[in-house]
């Protein structure tokens, strides 16, 4: 199997990569600035016996987008299953003293275009091979429930059209490619491990599985979406959240 995961130099996007090799898979990894980090998951692929490819791509800017599929095509031969996890980063970061309406561009930019787009090169590099393909997208949990804040808006409105939109993908490339989505909730990465500790109580308090996620929660559903055990799946929401939205 070949995967292609965006954003791969930290966080989710490097436990998707290394559980992916981890299933066997060779795995191509992009990033934006963090080459270092790249490379230290692909050494983390190579480690266990796989292929390991590092790809550069700015999800705000459109025509690295269009050079990534036949990038992928050249790293790997094809791409068997293709994850839009890399999205822009407004909480942590100079982009968190950004005002609402400057993050919320940024946002629409990288993660809801930059998904669009990137998904439809998925297609097209897949639509051209006879075994098809899996496309993987990411939204977030609370676009289901709501929750109270500026940054909470921003995201709703971002990560619930890469879910709207992704059920219409879905419905368009059927039945050779599947499409599915990953809604994680409160996860453990830059954001999560340096909240203050009261932020971490309720959020542990609020969750019926009494703990926050890790990237490795969230890999493990990713390494299930891309797997034969889900070939009946398409169209379909995975909530990793442990159980704040049910």
């Amino acid at each position: 199997m070949r995967v292609l995961v965006t954003g791969a130099s930290s966080g989710i996007g490097r436990g998707i990569a290394i559980a992916a090799a981890r299933a066997g898979a060779d795995v191509a990894l992009t990033y934006r600035t963090n080459e270092r980090g790249a490379r230290d998951a692909a050494r983390d692929v190579e480690a266990l016996g796989r292929r390991a490819r590092v790809i550069r791509l700015d999800l705000g800017d459109p025509t690295s987008i269009h050079a990534l599929a036949s990038a992928a095509r050249a790293a790997l031969g094809g791409v068997d299953v293709w994850v839009n996890n890399a999205g822009a980063d407004v909480l942590t970061g100079p982009a968190a003293s950004m005002a609402a309406t400057e993050k919320l561009d940024l946002l629409l930019r990288v993660d809801l275009r930059g998904t669009v787009l990137a998904s439809w090169q998925a297609i097209e590099l897949m639509s051209a091979q006879d075994t098809g393909g899996v496309i993987i997208n990411m939204s977030w949990d609370h676009v289901l429930i709501g929750m109270a804040g500026i940054e909470a808006q921003l995201f709703s409105a971002v990560k619930g059209g890469v879910l709207a939109f992704s059920k219409s993908l879905a419905r368009t490339v059927a039945p050779k490619i599947r499409v599915n989505v990953l809604a994680p909730g409160w996860i453990e990465t830059a954001y999560g491990t340096d909240v203050e500790e009261t932020l971490r109580r309720q959020v542990v308090a609020s969750t019926p599985l009494e703990r926050w996620g890790t990237p490795d929660d969230v890999a493990g559903a990713a390494v299930y979406l891309a797997s034969p055990a889900a070939s009946f799946l398409t169209g379909q929401t995975m909530f990793v959240g442990g159980g704040v939205v049910m």
